[in-house]
């Protein structure tokens, strides 16, 4: 996402600067995990595997003078306008657990969608790396799936009409559930009446759907992955 961490405090960098980036100092129970190293972890373990995709972009999103990282890998294939993206967290003032999730990402906007469930990792001891590693692979197999079932989602939303009513019954839900905040409100309701991209002009639940990944972007990196899920499985339990 080009517009990851557009809160007050994100920076957006490339994996090299991560590498610049200070570390603490370990400790009898806690080893830092480097964002640098984790980042070039997943990615050769996701190149590895998505032999039948190709990476076409990479974004590294700091907040809290570096100690936070939110970070989303995407990868295309020929089947979809939709891009398969595996999405990352670190923090080196352990103010959040390692964590993973697998999604997708709607390449006109660059907006992303995840579901299922967020992979959190085991807390940072000195055996961190090789459960990092066993973890992601076993995390990064079942992506395909997740990511199928997220394209098939997508679809459906698209056949499914809304207008403004319903539309803004669905925005005071999530407001209401702290999924939406009341500054991302703005963004949300203004998506929903003026899309910004052609593509979502369509009165239908995909174009709410976008409105919504939309107004998410300006999340902080330790409530980002989960506020996305939640989104997810909020807009997917009215096609069920």
């Amino acid at each position: 996402m080009n517009e990851i961490l557009m809160h007050r405090g994100g920076e957006l960098v490339t994996r090299d600067q991560l590498d610049l980036i200070t570390m603490p100092e370990p400790t009898e129970s806690y080893v830092p995990v480097s964002h640098y190293h984790l980042a070039d972890k997943f990615l050769t373990i996701s190149q590895d595997i998505l032999r039948d995709y190709v990476l076409i972009g990479e974004n590294y999103g700091i907040a809290r003078q570096g100690n936070q990282l939110f970070a989303v890998l995407k990868f295309k294939n020929a089947k979809s306008d939709l891009g398969l993206s595996i999405a990352f967290r670190n923090s080196y003032d352990r103010s959040m657990a390692i964590g993973m999730a697998i999604g997708a990402t709607v390449f006109v906007c660059d907006n992303l969608a995840l579901s299922g469930e967020i992979v959190v990792m085991k807390k940072h001891t000195k055996n961190v790396w090789a459960e990092l590693e066993e973890t992601a692979i076993t995390t990064i197999y079942k992506s395909q799936k997740n990511y199928e079932q997220i394209v098939a989602d997508a679809e459906a939303f698209k056949s499914l009409p809304m207008d403004n009513m319903e539309a803004f019954k669905l925005m005071g839900m999530l407001f209401g559930n702290n999924i939406v905040s009341l500054r991302q409100m703005t963004v949300l309701k203004s998506e929903w009446l003026r899309p910004s991209f052609e593509e979502f002009r369509p009165r239908n639940l995909w174009s709410f759907y976008n409105a919504c990944t939309e107004s998410l972007k300006s999340t902080p990196p330790s409530s980002i992955m989960e506020k996305h899920v939640r989104l997810h499985n909020s807009i997917r339990k009215l096609i069920n």
